[in-house]
């Protein structure tokens, strides 16, 4: 029994040295293996990786010369490299794991941005062919309204409108929205009707007529008709540059006829009858016409200086004044109806359209 004792405990010490030493020698196999198993990981983990790729435009053609960036979004800073002529770029040692983005920029295109790129460790990533679009040219226009300058413009269309291509017409607006007229073009205008040949033709028909008639009392003869046309064109003159002129630029009124051209037939003779009475300002407002009336007056009040005695005083003034005004409402109804039919505008003749 004690052999049999003797020999189960001898085989039992014996396994466990057995145990331990196994144990021991997995251990000490198990710390000669862990610095190089680190070893082989930090030698993957510390593999960058790559990026290569091709710009070109749309049609195919590979752009050089473009700027290549490789940034982080987060970064300011980054890898920057130039296309090849072949339009080829590539970025080595790139950090794997951390997101990417590549900007491409060229002369005479748009600017290329890529999606976010993470690499994994050792990757070898081709771009897909990287297409730059033509820069959209853009050019800025700052669009100022100058009234100064469409007034003329209009003006200058407006010196060429007469009747038949002939007689002047250049006192009437067929632009409703019309820019007003400035002080200069108020007097350029005046003197331009006052100078025009067809209206020193007119001045000498009239003379005509009023020697026929004996009036203004000159008598007859040469000299009376040459003061009957110093009589005419002084009234002419001074009318047209008093109401035309000098009145319209002190009250800031307009001395054109605006015509209507649209609308019932009453209205439209309404808006001529009321033309010699009710002016447009140079605001844009409609107002009593004084330039009109006033300069009437004047021009029949001056003619007392220059007429026979016989003629003057105030009936002579005030006679003058009714003609001169029912002369104006005549000539705004020719112009409503009949006159504007055959101006030419613009070096054409338009004909005015109405709704009866």
């Amino acid at each position: 029994m004690r052999v049999a004792f003797s020999t189960g405990y001898q085989s039992e010490a014996f396994l466990k040295r057995f145990h331990i030493g196994l144990i021991a020698a997995f251990s000490l196999a198990g710390a000669f293996s862990m610095p190089v198993r680190g070893q082989g990981m930090q030698t993957i983990a510390a593999k960058g990786a790559t990026i290569i790729g091709t710009a070109t435009d749309i049609n195919g053609n590979t752009v050089g010369n473009a700027a290549v960036v490789l940034k982080r979004p987060d970064s300011r800073d980054g890898q920057t490299v130039v296309t090849s002529q072949s339009g080829f770029f590539e970025f080595q040692s790139v950090t794997p794991g951390l997101p990417y983005q590549i900007t491409i920029s060229a002369k005479d295109f748009e600017s290329w941005i890529s999606p976010l790129i993470t690499l994994n460790p050792g990757q070898f990533k081709i771009m897909p062919p990287v297409q730059l679009h033509i820069a959209t040219q853009r050019t800025e226009v700052n669009v100022r309204y100058d009234p100064v300058e469409v007034a003329t413009e209009q003006f200058k269309a407006e010196e060429k409108q007469r009747v038949f291509g002939i007689i002047p017409n250049f006192y009437v607006n067929y632009d409703q929205n019309a820019e007003p007229l400035t002080v200069k073009m108020k007097f350029k205008l005046a003197l331009k009707v006052s100078v025009d040949p067809v209206t020193a033709a007119g001045v000498l028909f009239v003379a005509s007529a009023k020697q026929a008639g004996n009036s203004p009392d000159y008598g007859q003869g040469w000299g009376a008709y040459g003061e009957r046309v110093g009589a005419i064109a002084a009234d002419g003159f001074s009318d047209i540059m008093i109401g035309g002129a000098i009145l319209p630029s002190l009250l800031r009124q307009d001395p054109r006829y605006f015509y209507q051209g649209t609308g019932t037939t009453g209205s439209r003779m309404r808006h001529a009858m009321l033309s010699p009475f009710v002016a447009r300002y140079d605001n844009g407002k409609w107002g009593p016409n004084y330039s009109s009336l006033g300069g009437n007056l004047a021009s029949s009040g001056l003619a007392n200086l220059y007429y026979p005695k016989s003629n003057r005083g105030f009936g002579l003034v005030f006679g003058n004044f009714a003609i001169g005004t029912a002369e104006r409402v005549g000539a705004s109804l020719a112009q409503e109806f009949i006159i504007g039919k055959f101006t030419r505008r613009g070096g054409h003749v338009k004909e005015s359209t109405h709704i009866q």
